[in-house]
């Protein structure tokens, strides 16, 4: 089944055959949309054979995916996706809510989101021969590129901002690849990045600049469509779910709305959830969009906590936009502290949440406080990414621990 039409441009609707192009349009530089041919696929694949078994990983999904499979010698490149989904009933009931669920992507091998389109991308990769693959990171994209590469011997070129966390350049260079810090921002390394891949014809990962990186990120979408499907049968056939999303060059929530759109053009999905993007307050560029009712994405000089989720520019932003407009969404703005405030509160029910990742859950927060959801409606929160990523941001959201002598009168005097 060729099921890889091609290519349709997200701003003009201009189509491209898959071998034209490899990145985005050249008449608009709009985003590409991978072209999927939905009536083959309904008629080859019968949405009742995926169910709660089988390959416990995105490859399960290989018929609606524009690659092939990329053979089963790496585990590290099988291990992507397929997530836990919780129910934390503490914070639900915090909120006043009925039914709150978190899916937990810091289970992922690179523990992150990332690592779904990395491993997709590098399946691309092996299919059209790339010699090296490139991309610009805040640091989880690289470390899931990384990841991914090193685990099918692929060459990777990760350019990071100087001032990305330790722990995940860390990553990057255990996993082999060459990591080259640019003394700029998020938005230097990306344009140099697309660069190098000029000059040197690299082939260029990076978010919402290859087609492909959302493919991978749609596969979450189809992880909470089927994971509802066979934990609440019925519920996403007439309930309005709303999913919370970080949001920073916007590639992510944009790969969501994908996922639910390819299940609703298959007929497999009758409503669609809502979702909604939460953005920093210092890097709220889509956000402002949306307000602002446009798809005019204005740079900011972004300046939060959440690394992740700080970016001037989004290169995804049109698309970051449509997916909260088309789908009765909507847009959040959360504060540093906020984020923090979350990241404690998804601890304590066993999520270790990086800011970016907690960014969604304090979007929840915020979003049932300016009532955008009722009380019935079931919630789910993606946190993106663990906290170990980030060591420093995590501690300035908790206490510090307690310096004591090695008596037992010393616990005594402060134990609780």
């Amino acid at each position: 089944m060729d099921k890889f039409l091609g290519y349709r441009c997200s701003l003009c609707g201009q189509e491209y055959t898959s071998n034209q192009l490899q990145y985005t349009c050249p008449k608009d530089g709009g985003n590409l949309d991978v072209i999927l041919d939905y009536a083959s696929i309904g008629r080859c694949i019968d949405p009742k054979e995926m169910n709660c078994e089988g390959e416990a990983s995105l490859w399960r999904y290989l018929p609606l995916l524009p690659v092939d499979d990329p053979g089963g010698e790496s585990t590290t490149l099988h291990a992507a996706g397929w997530t836990p989904i919780f129910s934390p009933l503490r914070l639900a009931e915090e909120l006043g809510r009925k039914t709150v669920w978190v899916k937990d992507e810091s289970r992922n091998p690179t523990a992150s989101f990332k690592d779904r389109a990395s491993a997709v991308v590098v399946a691309r990769a092996r299919e059209i021969e790339a010699e090296v693959v490139v991309t610009a990171s805040t640091g989880n994209a690289g470390a899931a590129l990384a990841g991914m590469a090193a685990a099918i011997g692929q060459k990777a070129v990760i350019f990071a901002p100087r001032s990305a966390p330790p722990a995940k350049i860390a990553q990057l260079l255990i996993y082999g690849a060459q990591v080259l810090l640019v003394d700029g921002s998020y938005d230097d390394a990306f344009d140099l990045s697309i660069q190098a891949s000029q000059e040197f014809g690299w082939y260029c990962r990076n978010t919402g600049y290859n087609p492909f990186t959302i493919e991978g990120k749609k596969t979450a979408a189809y992880e909470i469509w089927e994971w509802l499907k066979c934990k609440q049968p019925g519920l996403m056939d007439g309930t309005s779910l709303a999913v919370f999303v970080s949001v920073g060059d916007g590639n992510i929530i944009s790969g969501v709305h994908k996922g639910f759109k390819d299940l609703h053009a298959l007929g497999w999905l009758k409503t669609m959830p809502r979702i909604f993007g939460v953005q920093a307050e210092g890097s709220a560029a889509v956000s402002n969009a949306f307000i602002a009712n446009t798809e005019k994405i204005i740079p900011v000089s972004a300046n939060t906590l959440a690394d992740s989720i700080s970016v001037d520019l989004p290169r995804d932003g049109v698309r970051a936009v449509r997916a909260a407009k088309e789908t009765a969404g909507g847009y959040v703005l959360v504060s540093d502290v906020e984020i923090l405030a979350a990241i404690a509160s998804l601890g304590k029910v066993g999520v270790f949440a990086e800011p970016a990742g907690a960014a969604s859950y304090a979007g929840l927060v915020k979003a049932v406080a300016q009532g955008l959801i009722k009380p019935q409606d079931p919630v789910l929160v993606i946190n993106t990414g663990s906290g170990l990523k980030d060591i420093k941001a995590a501690m300035q959201a908790v206490s510090e621990a307690v310096i004591i002598e090695p008596t037992l009168q010393a616990l005594k005097s402060v134990i609780k």
